[in-house]
């Protein structure tokens, strides 16, 4: 990650879990900070602890990805600022447990914004730049989930399904103009993902610590490689999956995720 010292990173979801976790390790090597995230107030002690520690840049700017007008507001906020943006994390998302019928419309309508549009419209309006430079590095956060139906996460997992498929598809068209891109997919990680989504905690099974999750997938970018899957674990989940019929595995995880009220 030598080669990114001194260049400008946006982080999307910075302020907890692996978005935070991702900022501290591109500051400790060298790199600046442009932190967005809906909580102002974790922006601004993330900011403020990184240049202590690391000697970096940091700015801070809230916006809610919630909102279809967030993705230009912060592309504004970077070139009103004079920042070059070469790194471009697409880590912003969340999750919603429970039937499908009984969650809230708006809730997994705002998730596909978050996860899914968001992601493709901040992709669309900093890869011209990287394009023009024949430079640049986007990692985007899928998830294990991105491989397999998963009952009562349905939506959830479809939109890391597509952002899986966005990040392989982009990788291969960007390489030519000499810019990397890298889906990153955790499994379960110690973050505030499982209380934002209701989901109870005893359904997450053995947790990964999220520095060692944005280690892997900073890694794995530099290293050029267009899809990371971190943990020993997670790796062979997937590939069991892969060889099992998609209806077995998804009614095995349906017993498993069944919510008990």
């Amino acid at each position: 990650m030598e080669k990114w010292r001194g260049k400008w990173a946006l982080v999307t979801g910075a302020s907890s879990g692996i978005g935070w976790a991702l900022a501290e390790l591109l500051a400790a090597e060298g790199v600046n900070l442009i932190l967005t995230a809906r909580r102002a107030d974790r922006l601004a002690e993330l900011a403020e602890g990184v240049t202590r520690r690391h000697g970096v840049r940091a700015e801070a700017f809230a916006a809610d990805l919630r909102r279809p007008q967030a993705p230009d507001d912060i592309f504004a906020f970077t070139k009103q600022k004079g920042f070059p943006v070469e790194i471009l994390i697409n880590n912003a998302g969340f999750g919603a447990y429970g039937e499908f019928h009984k969650v809230a419309g708006q809730r997994l309508l705002d998730m596909v914004q978050v996860n899914v549009s968001s992601v493709v419209h901040l992709t669309h309006l900093f890869l011209p730049e990287m394009v023009e430079r024949r430079s640049g590095s986007i990692l985007i956060v899928a998830s294990v989930a991105a491989f397999q139906p998963v009952p009562y996460i349905s939506t959830y997992a479809a939109t890391k399904g597509f952002d899986l498929l966005f990040a392989e598809g982009l990788s291969e068209e960007a390489r030519r103009h000499g810019v990397q891109v890298c889906a990153l997919c955790p499994g379960s990680t110690v973050s505030e993902f499982h209380a934002v989504a209701g989901q109870p905690l005893h359904m997450a099974g053995p947790q990964e610590k999220n520095e060692k999750v944005a280690r892997v997938g900073l890694k794995a970018l530099a290293e050029g490689q267009p899809m990371v899957i971190s943990g020993t674990r997670n790796w062979l989940s997937v590939e069991v999956q892969r060889i099992a019929p998609r209806r077995l595995v998804a009614r095995i995880v349906a017993r498993m995720f069944l919510p008990q009220n």
